[in-house]
């Protein structure tokens, strides 16, 4: 899997983190990474951060980060570039970017933005149809409280009817003190995915300093992401 595609099932649940950690362990292995955020909203050109700068900094040597484009305001990309007078990231700039990246890489890491079907152009291009273009599996991210079943499972649907391929479903914060429905949802979260359940990031993982972030990164996803956990 020279490419992978990261989405989520809705925003802020925790796909940076999980493409930091998935990056943390193919390092681990010696594979050398490239995380490539298409569209990066809420942050102005030359502003320091970013979603592919948080990875870097947390998986640290031979991970690079690229950005396709940056857009000020905090809304879906299609939306912050037509506020910003900008022109939008097309499927086809994505594939090409990935593709490019892929020539030079072990692995290639394509973090969406907030879920699937995010529109990325005023066309209704999406996450997806660049994966299409890509032929690239999808992992996709997903709370882990009451409600997750459900967004997980339309978005499973959306890639099965696009005939994609799910490779499998990592929680993206898995709470300290997890209640009933967060026990239960580890259990129901496959069968609502109909794919395997890749791992689970505790909530916080973002906060660790680097060093444990790496140490701790194999305890969290599942041995096909390289680590150690098992549900």
């Amino acid at each position: 899997m020279p490419i992978i595609i990261v989405t989520g099932t809705g925003t802020e649940i925790g796909k940076t983190i999980v493409t930091a950690a998935v990056a943390t362990l193919a390092r681990a292995a010696n594979r050398t990474v490239a995380v490539l955020k298409p569209a990066q909203t809420g942050l102005a050109p030359g502003e320091p951060g970013g979603d592919a700068d948080e990875v870097v900094r947390l998986a640290g040597t031979g991970v690079r980060g690229v950005e396709l484009a940056r857009f000020p305001d905090p809304l879906a990309p299609a939306t912050a570039a037509r506020r910003a007078a900008l022109p939008p990231v097309r499927p086809h700039g994505i594939a090409e970017a990935a593709e490019k990246l892929a020539a030079d890489y072990d692995l290639v890491l394509v973090e969406g933005a907030g879920g699937l079907l995010v529109r990325f152009d005023d066309d209704g291009a999406t996450l997806a149809d660049a994966a299409r273009l890509l032929d690239a599996p999808v992992l996709v991210v997903t709370p882990a409280a009451l409600g997750t079943l459900n967004s997980t499972a339309l978005t499973a649907e959306a890639l099965r009817a696009r005939e994609l391929e799910l490779l499998g479903v990592v929680v993206g914060s898995w709470p300290t003190h997890p209640g009933l429905a967060e026990r239960c949802n580890l259990t129901d979260l496959p069968e609502a995915a109909g794919a395997p359940l890749l791992g689970a990031v505790p909530e916080g993982a973002g906060a660790l300093a680097p060093a444990d972030f790496r140490t701790r990164a194999a305890t969290w996803l599942a041995p096909s992401l390289g680590g150690t956990w098992r549900a």
